[in-house]
């Protein structure tokens, strides 16, 4: 069994308040989620009105596996929202 995690630091520069970000990282975690069947959710950088900090898991049977869903779901992720990832940073355990 094959923990892997990753966070994606994300740059919205059109988010004019917390409502709007909100909507838009609501939209990335669901689409996420859904598409790859794991754990998401935004943890950093809640009050901040352009930049996002999202988590991702999930557990798998290899090391190989582990990496492969964790560069799936960063491309998944730049793919699929309007902003810049800025940063990511992935722990396999």
């Amino acid at each position: 069994m094959v923990v892997a995690a990753i966070k994606i630091k994300v740059y919205l520069p059109w988010v004019r308040s917390l409502k709007e970000k909100r909507m838009e990282i609501k939209s990335i975690l669901e689409k996420t989620r859904h598409h790859f069947r794991i754990s998401a959710a935004e943890v950093d950088c809640q009050e901040v009105h352009r930049t996002a900090v999202v988590a991702f898991a999930a557990v798998v049977c290899t090391v190989g596996q582990a990496e492969r869903l964790l560069q799936q779901i960063a491309d998944y992720v730049q793919a699929h929202t309007q902003g810049e990832v800025t940063g990511r940073e992935s722990v396999i355990y």
